[in-house]
């Protein structure tokens, strides 16, 4: 459950509340039939190269002889910096002129990528690679909803909006599949070069994009700096355990939380803390979103160790879920405004803890057959993004979305890189690893069916987290 529509939709709704301002100051706009191929080429490579690396997990693994909390780095280290650097790049681009922040970012994301590709057989590198990876994709994130506010012109930017939801959501669909089929025919080495492609885009967005003069705003660098190192220490002790990370990493923490309060233009803006329904919303959204990337970081695992499947095969037996996120997730949004978020919330809990639990059951049957029991997980994750949402949108003032959704946001991204590392190190540690449930009688298969049990009360559990504010809506 990557960075997905859900995520745009609500950097679409940021960048649309300064548009009539911008607008009034750029006398600009872009020819829509000409930029909008472009915007789409660089978005779609960026949200691939997200979703490619998930199913290479196993052969990273396999490669490094890494137990699955070690394989888990390689996606925590790109979401941390990606999610808090998607944050940074939207506040510069209201402070900096928008080409050289773009271009800037795609040079950092390529140079990242190649560094990847060639310093592929040393893990820390590796590791190195997807933080440079992160910190130069949030820019194509954060900056091509920006392009489309401030330069589509307005009849033309709810489509171009529309468009780019759809680009995401196939792009995340067909992602496993190339990054498995990648990653068994060739090297996952290879799914650094995926990236590169962007780089054909660089003067087309010198060319087109105006010299706007500089804004007169100012970026809290160091409260960024804070969270980001503070967070990354924290999942850190998570993957290893020694009091170092934890140390510095809550003493930064505490640094931020002290610093946003002194800051007159905060990273994070610390009013928000004591909006009741909106945090509640933020957090039961945390623990949804942080089960399911659990959830779609340990499968991959469980079909190669229980299943002995290659990563090609894998890919294949995800992509039915991941493309039906491309047709239900309208479905989400249509069924929120006739019947209510929390009636599409509860809908989408039901189809993931049914799916999850049927997993568990059959977790060491027909490989086929867990694929079609993937298609409610991913519909149902679809729903509860939809609902948690627009829900925590409704919870804020008109002057409050920017920032509101912008905390919430981030939450998204952190969450799913915490849930990513707190999987991996319960498959470390072995602590379910024994027979429960009738139906499993292959050792190799314990541990991962007991964990689809665990993650039923987590979604229970951010369900009634959820319901406790949004019973009606």
């Amino acid at each position: 459950m990557n960075k997905d529509c859900n995520i745009l939709i609500n950097q679409e709704q940021n960048v649309e509340l300064t548009t009539t301002e911008t607008t009034n100051k750029q006398n600009f706009s872009l020819d829509f039939k000409k930029s909008l191929p472009w915007v789409i080429f660089v978005v779609f490579l960026s949200v691939l190269n997200e979703t490619v690396f998930n199913v290479a997990t196993p052969s990273i693994a396999t490669q490094f002889g890494l137990q699955p909390s070690g394989a888990s780095l390689v996606i925590t280290s790109f979401m941390i910096f990606f999610g808090v650097g998607s944050v940074i790049y939207g506040k510069m681009s209201d402070t900096y002129r928008l080409k050289p922040l773009i271009i800037i970012g795609l040079l950092i994301y390529c140079g990242g990528s190649l560094f990847g590709f060639l310093a592929h057989e040393n893990y820390s590198l590796v590791i190195a690679a997807r933080i440079i990876q992160g910190a130069g994709c949030s820019a194509i994130s954060a900056l091509m909803m920006v392009i489309i506010a401030r330069y589509i012109s307005p009849e033309n930017r709810g489509k171009a909006f529309g468009i780019l939801g759809s680009t995401v959501a196939f792009s995340e669909g067909i992602g496993p599949a190339i990054g498995g089929f990648v990653s068994a025919n060739y090297h996952w080495a290879f799914l650094f070069l995926i990236p590169l492609f962007t780089l054909l885009s660089i003067p087309f967005f010198y060319k087109v994009l105006p010299d706007e003069m500089p804004g007169n705003g100012k970026v809290d660098f160091l409260g960024a700096a804070l969270l980001v190192i503070g967070v990354a220490s924290l999942i850190l002790y998570i993957t290893e355990p020694r009091w170092p990370f934890i140390v510095i990493g809550v003493a930064l923490l505490g640094w931020f939380a002290v610093h946003i309060r002194q800051s007159e233009q905060p990273f994070i803006e610390p009013a928000m803390f004591v909006k009741r329904k909106y945090i509640i919303g933020v957090l039961s959204g945390f623990v949804l979103f942080c089960t399911g990337m659990g959830i779609l970081f340990m499968t991959p695992l469980m079909l190669s160790h229980v299943h002995q499947l290659s990563t090609d095969v894998i890919g294949w037996i995800l992509f039915p879920g991941s493309m039906s996120v491309i047709a239900f997730g309208a479905a989400g949004g249509s069924l929120a405004d006739k019947r209510g978020n929390p009636f599409v919330l509860l809908l989408g809990l039901f189809l993931l803890i049914i799916s999850v639990l049927t997993i568990s059951l059959l977790v060491e049957k027909s490989q086929w057959l867990i694929s079609a029991a993937l298609l409610p997980t991913f519909i149902g994750l679809s729903f509860i993004k939809t609902a948690v949402s627009n829900s925590v949108t409704q919870t804020l003032e008109m002057d409050e979305i920017g920032v509101g959704m912008g905390l919430y946001g981030l939450a998204s991204f952190l969450s799913e890189a915490v849930g990513t590392a707190l999987v991996g190190k319960a498959l470390d540690k072995r602590i379910l690893d024994f027979s429960l449930l009738p139906t499993v009688t292959e050792p190799s298969a314990y541990m991962y069916s007991n964990m689809f049990l665990v993650f039923v009360f987590f979604i229970l559990f951010g369900g009634a987290v959820y319901m406790s504010v949004f019973r009606r809506g």
